[in-house]
């Protein structure tokens, strides 16, 4: 048997996987290749490992994550807000399954959009396909969706996205038409996708901030279901960072 073609098949198969973890095998001397069942058990299992690692680069690319952080890293107290069994508890990607928010406040500095970065690593590790917007992003995005005519084709992607993230809530204003795109995207969402929201200012202060009661009922009662609470707390992070 040839098996040097054997690779050079695999790789035209595109199962790169497969052809490197072979091509590591008939280096190896005659008397150590594992036998054929066993390989084919190795072959499929290095197959599926670069895959997952290849879907899991993919999704942490098109997240455009602000923060390239991992649960591990986030610092976890009673005092600080958020446990790390609280922590743990977002970790197995089951809130996403469930269409569960995940609404963070704090002052700034306290490590609102870390924690938010950390989980949606975490999700995109899991498989699931995360898009993080900052919120002036998140509305210059929606603008040029309205102008270039790809706004339904727009709020059909973030509809369909598992986890959306959208950080600093509260900071930038929000037209008419704004808050009407927010509450469809979050009709859209409910139930069916996670969204995690960060913000500087409490979750009470969230209706005065949209201003039109009719629409801050409509979307505060879509964003706060069943919604997890986090409320960080202590100094900037940035500030003891520096010091």
């Amino acid at each position: 048997m040839n098996t040097q073609s054997t690779v050079e098949q695999m790789q035209e198969l595109k199962l790169f996987g497969m052809s490197k973890l072979y091509q590591a095998v008939i280096d190896q001397p005659v008397h150590q290749h594992p036998e054929a069942h066993t390989l084919m058990g190795m072959l499929t299992d290095a197959e599926t490992q670069y895959r997952l690692a290849g879907r899991t680069q993919l999704f942490l690319r098109l997240s455009k994550l602000r923060y390239n952080t991992l649960p591990e890293q986030v610092k976890t107290s009673a005092d600080r807000g958020i446990t790390k069994e609280q922590l743990l508890q977002f970790c197995d990607g089951s809130f996403i399954d469930k269409g569960q928010n995940i609404l963070i406040t704090g002052s700034t500095g306290c490590g609102k959009s870390y924690l938010a970065c950390a989980l949606g690593r975490q999700a995109c590790m899991l498989g699931y396909r995360t898009t993080y917007f900052a919120m002036n992003r998140f509305i210059e995005a929606l603008a040029g969706a309205r102008l270039d005519g790809t706004y339904i084709r727009w709020l059909n992607q973030i509809a369909k996205t598992p986890l959306l993230i959208l950080d600093d809530f509260g900071l930038q204003p929000l037209d008419h038409n704004m808050k009407l795109a927010l509450l469809q995207i979050m009709e859209d969402r409910y139930a069916k996708g996670a969204t995690i929201v960060t913000s500087q200012l409490p979750v009470k202060a969230w209706y005065e901030y949209i201003k039109e009661p009719t629409l801050a009922d409509a979307i505060m009662d879509r964003m706060t279901a069943h919604a997890n609470r986090i409320e960080l707390k202590g100094e900037s992070l940035r500030t003891k960072k520096n010091s």
